[in-house]
């Protein structure tokens, strides 16, 4: 597998693969893409955004407040999208917890008057 690591602004190009039992990374300049590398190839997780509707119309944006399995993601977006919220809202105000069984929230990222 091949892909660039996004852990800072060297975007070293990585090429990952599975050697017997290890997990082999090559092409990182430091530990930190050796880490990245190893769980994009076994269990690559996200940020998700998104926007929630409001009851009073128009939307606010919500992200989770920690990564999310790549797998959930079509059922965190489906949740999002059956969300109603209603003003006011601050940010970090918690939208859903444990979105889609994820263990993680989330939260609003704008100020709603």
């Amino acid at each position: 597998m091949k892909t660039i690591c996004i852990m800072c602004p060297m975007g070293c190009p990585l090429d990952i693969n599975k050697v017997g039992d290890k997990i082999v990374v090559t092409g990182n300049t430091c530990k930190r893409g050796e880490i990245y590398g190893t769980q994009e190839f076994t269990a690559p997780k996200r940020v998700v955004t998104s926007l929630v509707r409001l009851t009073s119309g128009g939307v606010v944006s919500v992200k989770t407040d920690g990564l999310v399995l790549k797998t959930l993601i079509p059922e965190v977006l489906s949740e999002i999208g059956k969300l109603r919220l209603s003003a006011p809202l601050k940010i970090g105000d918690v939208a859903k917890e444990n979105v889609a069984g994820s263990g993680v929230n989330l939260v609003v990222t704008e100020d709603i008057k």
